[in-house]
């Protein structure tokens, strides 16, 4: 049996598409439109004689085969690109330091960094995880290069996406029965904290404050327990968890502004422009409808 070569074209297509999760997001990732990419993966899936993606109307999923490949595509692209840019490129370095909420880093930082890192092993990432209301004013400092945050004010940072905030339970505990109501909250200073008294305020319901925690984990913690309920990012809910509402007698809350904020320090270094444009460009298209 006489087997095609894999081109390098289609194994960028595929990549991009499995990290981007759908045609219309990948197209702009390879420079290419979306029916071109649509038939790099069918010349692609023709070569190896085997389906790798579940088309869905919004995400695309991998088959078993498409598993079995992805890493082999990851690994044949990084040496391409290494020996390109062995012989045609100037090796990005430097160091940035970057700041994400735990809110925000497994859902939305991760990502990114795994499309990041492969390909600018040089530069080293120095991660800082602290909430957004800490991290806002190193980045105005200068302490910090980048932040992906919640913002605090309109018309700062480069706004990214709108993340939803829900109030959180444990199923095993109706501790939104009692009144006064019991909640955990962040720092003084925390968005999350100010959302949720503004709509127990709104609601004219009495509450008071059991638990207080810096951490997502001392959060779920609470809740988890019976202890209180919380406000949480609806990116960092546990599925264990129960979203409440006005079932329970709670209001409605403002999603927060996820944003990026960049130093003005950090103007001159092109890792720092690299990850930055990064960022913007995956956030927003994985938020598009």
């Amino acid at each position: 049996m006489t087997y095609q070569d894999l081109q390098m074209d289609w194994l960028k297509c595929f990549v991009a598409v499995v990290d981007a999760g759908s045609l219309s997001a990948a197209a702009p990732e390879v420079h290419r439109s979306q029916s071109a990419v649509s038939m790099q993966l069918k010349k692609l899936e023709a070569a190896l004689q085997c389906q790798l993606l579940l088309r869905g109307p919004r995400q695309h999923q991998l088959t078993p085969e498409g598993q079995k490949l992805l890493g082999y595509a990851r690994r044949m692209l990084d040496l391409h690109a290494e020996a390109q840019s062995a012989f045609h490129g100037r090796e990005l370095t430097g160091r940035i330091r970057l700041g994400v909420p735990d809110d925000y880093a497994a859902k939305y930082l991760t990502p990114a960094l795994k499309r990041f890192a492969p390909h600018h092993g040089s530069v080293e990432i120095e991660l800082n995880c602290e909430q957004s209301t800490a991290l806002i004013p190193r980045v105005a400092t200068g302490d910090l290069d980048l932040a992906l945050v919640s913002r605090d004010h309109a018309r700062q940072g480069t706004l990214l996406f709108h993340e939803p905030m829900v109030w959180v339970g444990s199923p095993h505990f109706e501790i939104w029965r009692r009144d006064p109501l019991p909640i955990a909250v962040y720092e003084s200073e925390s968005l999350a904290k100010r959302s949720a008294i503004n709509s127990l305020a709104l609601q004219g319901r009495r509450y008071r404050v059991v638990y207080n925690s810096s951490s997502l984990a001392g959060q779920i913690a609470a809740v988890e327990s019976g202890i209180a309920v919380a406000v949480l990012t609806q990116c960092s809910m546990p599925p264990h968890l129960e979203v409440l509402g006005s079932d329970q007698g709670l209001g409605p809350l403002e999603p927060m502004e996820v944003a990026v904020y960049r130093s003005a320090e950090s103007k001159g270094s092109e890792a720092v422009s690299q990850l930055h444009d990064l960022l913007v460009r995956t956030l927003r298209q994985s938020q598009t409808p």
